[in-house]
């Protein structure tokens, strides 16, 4: 039962009003102005931080508890974590689906990392996996289909994150492999995660996923070309390759009203104009008054973008 449904039952047997019923569905369904995305950060740094601590705490004490008694915790944890979620999920569906309770994806989100933490400790103590670009490669398969059964975009995240570390890994082993040819390589892996997301949103394949693969991948480009606009043989060429994509991520985010994507674009190019006008400049004074009205400006506008689109929706 999902909770629109037990706030529907709550409301026919007369514990919550109408007005009750009306207020809370609208949180849920996030049609009202709530603290939940913050709550939500919060818990999920919460959950990546009680991860840590076990990890952290596995490491110093791994001759006192022994590989056995650790695994032990590791299987037990990623059992009762998936456990919950298999059964308590919902049927598959290529449209959205609602979370099946409000603990549901920190649960969720909980056992991805226990079971990449267990992958690190028995590659750590065995090496079973000869090497770490497996282990990562099989984290990034396995979160992938979980964040698709189980719609969540934060595992997909986590999914797309984890496969560009295993490209970089597997990318590391050639000594000789230029910085250019990794921003090239990043552009690439951007381009990628656009042309897949928007693959799966033309097949009707959870089409709100759309927004993560763009978000990811905008930032592969974006940051690579940024990095190319200060240091390189390319510098001016990259430089107008990232003024150019960020006019289009800021057009497309004001046209489609995502102002992810106009930050996105503000400030990568703020940063890369930033970054040669100062080289220019070479004045300490002259540096302190460009940032004092540069970013002033930069910040305001970010402001007054953002306020105009709460206040248009």
């Amino acid at each position: 039962m999902t909770t629109s449904e037990r706030l529907a039952d709550w409301k026919s047997s007369g514990i919550i009003s109408d007005e009750q019923h009306n207020s809370l569905l609208a949180l849920v369904e996030r049609r009202k102005f709530s603290l939940f995305v913050e709550l939500s950060a919060l818990l999920y740094v919460g959950v990546i931080s009680i991860v840590g601590g076990l990890a952290w705490t596995f490491r110093d004490y791994v001759v006192d508890l022994g590989d056995v008694a650790i695994l032990s915790i590791l299987m037990l944890l990623l059992a009762v974590s998936f456990g919950y979620c298999f059964t308590r999920h919902v049927p598959y569906s290529n449209d959205e689906v609602e979370s099946p309770s409000l603990v549901f994806d920190y649960v969720l989100y909980f056992g991805c990392l226990i079971f990449s933490a267990t992958l690190g400790f028995i590659e750590t103590r065995f090496g079973i996996f000869h090497g770490w670009d497996t282990h990562l490669l099989l984290a990034s398969m396995v979160f992938g289909v979980l964040a698709y059964r189980f719609d969540n975009r934060f595992v997909l995240s986590l999914a797309l994150s984890t496969l560009a570390a295993f490209v970089g890994l597997k990318l590391s082993v050639f000594d000789e492999i230029s910085n250019d040819r990794l921003r090239i390589l990043a552009i690439m892996y951007g381009a990628f995660l656009i042309g897949v997301g928007w693959l799966l949103y033309r097949l009707a394949i959870k089409k709100h996923f759309l927004d993560v693969y763009l978000q990811l991948g905008a930032n592969a480009i974006l940051l690579a070309t940024t990095f190319g606009a200060m240091e390189g043989p390319y510098l001016d060429l990259y430089l107008l390759a990232v003024l150019v994509l960020a006019a289009v991520s800021i057009g497309l985010g004001l046209r489609h009203r995502r102002f992810a994507f106009v930050a996105y674009g503000t400030l990568y190019g703020y940063a890369a104009i930033s970054f040669r006008t100062l080289d220019a400049l070479r004045s300490p004074l002259g540096s302190l008054l460009y940032f004092i009205v540069t970013g002033s400006a930069v910040v305001v506008a970010l402001v007054v973008v953002a306020r105009k689109f709460g206040r248009d929706e």
